[in-house]
């Protein structure tokens, strides 16, 4: 019987060790820098498969403590797989990128969410808590998540990249660090920070290169926190299996590169380690639509989302107006990010009353499918914001009744082993 194509394998062209640490490993970079050389190259077309570690490169661990989050090196994230060049790909070019398919790897069946420290990282929430270091492992069983720091809820992931992207020309590099520093000068001591400045400390570029390039990109690679206009970390939890991403590219090759992977995450992330972060395998395809920028004035990525979603029809809608009520009571104009934080708030102190306690709460909203929606943005001086909890992830009823609702003792997640809260 004749072979049949689609059985061969699709080669692995960027292999790691997730409890490796990032910085012993090829073939990972954690700065963007266009002088970084690809690491492997592709042709248009051809399928193939690149392995990641988790975003912070292995420094949390599967244990009942937050302190690997407290003291997480953040100099040292987002680790990335690749450059990967594209034979032919040209600046101008649209990078056509497929996701087929994203895993965990079968030897780690679990990530984790984080609460970050306010003074390391912090968060949507870091200042109105104080935040203080606390996560939930997940432990991954076919498509579904669970936790024992978060019980009582059982879903489906939507697992996909939060950070892909072709990397910067020159120009835009020194575009980027220009108006991140412009910013950060604005208050040089503001917690959580404003922006991130070019870091030497922390950063890797997994090859072996002429030292004196090495530091020349460390001393100019921008950090990989924020999303930009080449993609980077934008976690859109729709860029999954079966997603279609348009990329502009900057450099010849375009020198995609991709990590961050998650199991699940709603639509808004709102912790700073705000998804089920996890090690895992993206299978790729990759073409090129020559001249594609002028084309569909491409000034950032567009994709096409996944056609694969959870179907969780039910769920509690919480709002949230530009108004914190959950402060100093301050109206504000039109603002949707202080109208979502009240609708997250919201669900969070209703959570609460169900049992769970405020970190719990708060690393549920970022790990679940929580679907996000901005209502109105035309009545002044209210945005309104809504935040729809799905009712069937929960293993008991938590809508509301006549006699109020059943409080329930679900413990504690993992947070810091001094006790601190």
């Amino acid at each position: 019987m004749a072979t049949q194509a689609n059985s061969v394998p699709h080669p692995t062209l960027v292999e790691v060790d997730p409890f490796v640490p990032a910085d012993q490993q090829k073939g990972l970079h954690n700065r963007w820098h266009p002088d970084i050389p690809a690491y492997v190259n592709v042709k248009p077309g051809q399928v193939f498969k690149v392995q990641c570690v988790d975003w912070t490169g292995a420094q949390i661990g599967n244990n009942d403590y937050s302190d690997d989050i407290k003291n997480v090196d953040l100099t040292r994230v987002h680790n990335l797989s690749g450059p990967i060049a594209i034979e032919g790909a040209e600046p101008g070019d649209c990078l056509v990128v497929d996701i087929l398919d994203v895993t965990p790897f079968e030897k780690m069946p679990w990530g984790y969410t984080g609460i970050f420290e306010l003074e390391n990282g912090g968060g949507l929430f870091a200042k109105e808590f104080n935040s203080k270091a606390a996560k939930a492992i997940w432990d991954f069983k076919g498509i579904y998540a669970t936790s024992r720091h978060v019980p009582g809820v059982r879903f489906a992931g939507v697992s996909h990249p939060g950070l892909i992207g072709t990397a910067p020309s020159a120009d835009l590099l020194a575009t980027w660090n220009e108006r991140e520093r412009g910013l950060i000068s604005q208050d040089p001591n503001a917690i959580p920070a404003l922006a991130f400045a070019p870091e030497s400390k922390g950063a890797y570029i997994g090859q072996d290169l002429d030292a004196e390039l090495v530091e020349k990109i460390k001393a100019e690679g921008a950090r990989t926190i924020p999303g930009r206009e080449h993609g980077g970390n934008c976690d859109i939890k729709n860029l999954s299996r079966g997603s279609r991403c348009y990329f502009p590219v900057f450099i010849k090759g375009a020198n995609l590169s991709v990590g961050d992977l998650h199991f699940s995450q709603g639509d808004v992330k709102i912790s700073f380690c705000g998804a089920i972060e996890m090690a895992g395998i993206i299978t790729l395809s990759i073409s090129i639509i020559k001249g594609g920028v002028e084309k569909f004035a491409l000034k950032q990525p567009i994709f096409l989302p996944s056609p694969v979603d959870p179907m969780y029809s039910a769920k509690l809608i919480f709002e949230g107006i530009s108004v914190d009520y959950h402060g100093d009571g301050k109206q504000y104009n039109m603002d949707a990010t202080v109208a979502y934080k009240q609708a997250a708030l919201n669900a969070i102190a209703y959570l609460m009353k169900i049992g769970y306690t405020r970190e719990q709460a708060y690393l549920l909203l970022s790990a679940a499918p929580v679907e996000s929606h901005v209502g109105a943005l035309v009545d002044s001086p209210n945005a309104c914001v809504t935040l729809a909890l799905p009712l069937g992830i929960f293993e008991h009823d938590i809508l509301p009744k006549e006699e109020g609702l059943k409080k329930i003792d679900f413990g504690q997640c993992a947070i810091r082993s001094d006790g601190v809260v």
